[in-house]
């Protein structure tokens, strides 16, 4: 079976990698979602269909490849480079499971989006297929809408700023210097509110005036430990200081523990399971990503538990 021309690679992913690069946009992928970015309810063709049915509705819709059902369910992707193929060989009365690709490399619709962009860079395809959690097709995603939903993020987020830097108030400080503190629990594979925590503690270092490098960083260390425990933990809970000399943030959970911490924070090692890496977690970042993130960095772990400490200095806009 040929391999798609359509679901090839594409020189477009610099323009995505410099914008990643950027310290706001950044920040924006690790709150965004696929499903936030995909288009929904996308065109689709029949396992049962010709090719030559399938160059008709690309032509028609203006597109240039289409997810095949088996019923509901993704078997493959059909391209325009998988026409021209059929075309040439004369066979563009062909079923289109002659010619469709396989190997289909799917996003799910809950994944961030900084996983998604991963998926990018790596395989760099024209299109992915975005499946739910019962495996049903319920989008596709491409480079281009990757790039529209940030710069449609960035524009909200630049007003919000541009706000915040016409308020006049300033922070309250205590007799400790602790502006302050909050606390969230997390759960083990409790994917859908990943992040919640860590959007409350940008939104709050926000109203108190900080750099946008501070917020950046401690949201992406937030993140990271957040995830981290939503994956290997039993679950815990994120506790977050915030005062005028920094953002400590404390990350406890109930075990099981991590053997090798120096092994842990070597970039790419995991522990995560096949289930975990097949959804798009667990590639083994989370740790090295938060160490890299922070001013000050510490782990303590047991069997009961770890507690993992980071610390970011501050640079308030006003004080």
């Amino acid at each position: 079976m040929p391999c798609s021309n359509e679901y090839a690679r594409i020189p477009c992913m610099d323009v995505i990698q410099q914008a990643v690069n950027a310290g706001p946009i950044l920040e924006l992928i690790y709150q965004l979602k696929v499903s936030d970015v995909m288009t929904r309810n996308p065109e689709t063709i029949s396992i049962h269909a010709t090719m030559r049915e399938a160059q008709k509705k690309m032509r028609e819709r203006g597109i240039t490849g289409l997810p095949v059902l088996d019923d509901s369910r993704l078997v493959g992707i059909v391209s325009i480079g998988d026409i021209i193929d059929a075309f040439d060989a004369g066979e563009i009365d062909a079923p289109v499971k002659t010619y469709m690709t396989t190997s289909v490399v799917t996003l799910e619709d809950d994944m961030p989006l900084s996983y998604a962009i991963t998926y990018v860079n790596k395989y760099q395809y024209r299109r992915y297929p975005v499946i739910n959690k019962t495996g049903m097709l319920s989008g596709i995603i491409t480079a281009t809408d990757i790039i529209k939903a940030l710069l449609v993020a960035m524009n909200s987020e630049f007003t919000k700023l541009e706000a915040l830097a016409k308020n006049d108030n300033k922070p309250n400080v205590n007799e400790n210097g602790i502006l302050e503190s909050l606390q969230f629990p997390t759960v083990k594979y409790d994917f859908e509110h990943a992040g919640t925590a860590s959007t409350e503690l940008k939104n709050t270092l926000k109203k108190y005036g900080f750099a946008n490098t501070v917020i950046r960083r401690a949201s992406i260390v937030s993140y990271e430990l957040e995830l981290n425990q939503i994956i290997h933990s039993d679950g815990g809970y994120m506790q977050y200081t915030i005062s005028n000399k920094g953002v400590e943030i404390l990350a406890r959970d109930r075990g099981p523990g991590i053997q090798d911490i120096q092994l842990a924070l070597r970039e790419g090692f995991s522990t995560a399971n096949d289930w975990i890496r097949s959804i798009g977690f667990g590639a083994g970042l989370g740790l090295p990503n938060a160490r890299k993130s922070s001013d000050e960095f510490s782990i303590d772990s047991s069997t009961r538990g770890t507690l993992v400490r980071a610390f970011i200095f501050a640079q308030l806009r006003e004080l």
